[in-house]
């Protein structure tokens, strides 16, 4: 397949006109032919709870059958929270139909998951995207996977082959890139974007600047694999960095907007305030500028800097005027030609799932996600490279990396691909020095 910059998809929410499932493949939309979708979450964290929490709140006539995660307890804290939020929404507790011998645990849990279910709910660390999304195309299941969806270039690749294979079977797949649901973005600010309202897109700005998210301790009885698995977060083998598993979103508007992908990247970074052993091997820090093909730019920041202002956007600036904010645009002499203060209302992580399950209900084949997730986080893991390594890292270089950071075992006795050294501290990349393709 193509692996250049500019093979973009167009339109990411909706395939035009609606492509109606085949009728082989619509036959067996059910298993066995029943009303009900039955529903398969892989990966039991927060947002595992929280996604299945909203596919179960859609109109239709859907059940949660199987749950999969690499951990025992975590797996009984999503059914528990899934069970208490069905019960706070008032939705019929039957959406939740998990019996025991459903309940699978384990590196190799998903595969005892995907040929029970009908759609697929992938929300394990990034790490494991690739593989579970894969498996899931392969045995002709629907889709929703949470972004990112890898951590490397080969995670990326695997993920573009399997999203085509995805087309041609014509199976939906949508993927947490929420913003495409979300009505300040497509309530015609992008659209508008798009057509020059401001003219042409000269600089965009996007951000994600916040105080960091939780840490776990380490206990005694936990190999380093256990420890890391539980701590993904900081280990760049499941995450990828918090510029790849956050800032993702709002290089993914960017890219939105300019209907491409970087040629390339360049720019720094380091620890400054998290960098504590229990914050891995990972930046606390990110400012990159992203170079498109046209020659604009793309700055980029993100951190994880307790106590300092936060910030969370994307804004652009054009030849006409500028878009200082989601929803909003203005000439240069500042006449607001829009200004959408909508909130989050309809909520965007419930949105995405009431339309795919209602293209799921009704035999049609609308979502094709995975080509720009895949390529948005390769966007995100050029920022990771060349603040890593101190260099410019081209879009072909990073797509086209041998560097794989997966494990040579999954299992909780073998070694993780990173261990601490004697200190306790991690090998932390240096600028300059550190190989990253």
């Amino acid at each position: 397949m193509p692996l250049d910059r500019r093979s973009f998809l167009q339109k990411t929410t909706a395939l035009a006109g609606g492509l109606a499932i085949s009728s082989q493949l619509r036959a067996n939309a059910h298993i066995d032919g029943a009303d009900v979708i039955r529903i398969g979450l892989i990966g039991c964290g927060g947002r595992g709870t929280g996604a299945a929490t909203q596919a179960l709140s859609t109109e239709q006539n859907v059940k949660l059958v199987a749950m999969a995660d690499a951990f025992r307890d975590r797996l009984d804290q999503a059914y528990n929270g899934i069970k208490g939020q069905l019960a706070d929404n008032e939705l019929d507790a039957d959406r939740l139909d998990v019996p025991e011998e459903h309940k699978f645990v384990g590196f190799d849990a998903y595969q005892q998951v995907i040929p029970l279910v009908d759609v697929v709910l992938i929300a394990t660390p990034p790490g494991f995207r690739p593989i579970h999304f894969e498996a899931a195309v392969d045995a002709n299941k629907q889709v929703f996977m949470e972004k990112p969806v890898a951590v490397d270039g080969p995670g990326v690749r695997r993920v573009l082959k399997a999203a085509e294979k995805a087309k041609e079977k014509k199976l939906n797949v949508v993927v947490g890139l929420q913003r495409h649901y979300e009505k300040l973005y497509t309530d015609g600010w992008i659209d508008m974007l798009q057509n020059g309202a401001i003219g042409d897109i000269t600089t965009s700005y996007v951000y994600w600047n916040s105080g960091g998210v939780w840490v776990r301790p380490r206990e005694e009885q936990q190999t380093e694999m256990e420890y890391q698995m539980r701590n993904w977060y900081y280990f760049n083998w499941l995450c990828g960095d918090h510029i790849n598993e956050q800032h993702i979103h709002n290089l993914d508007v960017g890219n939105w907007v300019k209907q491409d992908y970087p040629a390339t990247a360049s720019g720094f970074g380091g620890r400054h305030m998290r960098n504590g052993k229990e914050h891995g091997e990972i930046f606390d820090h990110h400012a990159v500028e992203y170079v498109y093909a046209d020659g604009s730019r793309m700055i980029s920041q993100c951190r994880h800097w307790p106590g300092c202002a936060n910030k969370v956007t994307e804004e652009f600036q054009g030849t006409n005027g500028s878009a200082p904010a989601p929803g909003k645009l203005m000439t240069k002499s500042g006449y607001v030609l829009l200004d959408h203060n909508a909130r989050r209302d309809p909520n965007p992580y419930q949105a995405e799932h009431d339309m795919l399950f209602k293209a799921i209900a009704d035999g049609e084949y609308k979502f094709a996600d995975a080509e720009n997730g895949a390529k948005s986080t390769l966007t995100a893991l050029m920022g990771r490279m060349a603040t890593y390594s101190g260099q410019v890292v081209s879009w072909e270089e990073a797509m086209n990396s041998d560097l794989d950071l997966s494990p040579a075992t999954y299992a909780f006795d073998a070694p993780p691909p990173i261990l601490p050294l004697p200190s306790g501290y991690y090998p932390v990349p240096v600028p300059g020095e550190t190989k990253v393709m």
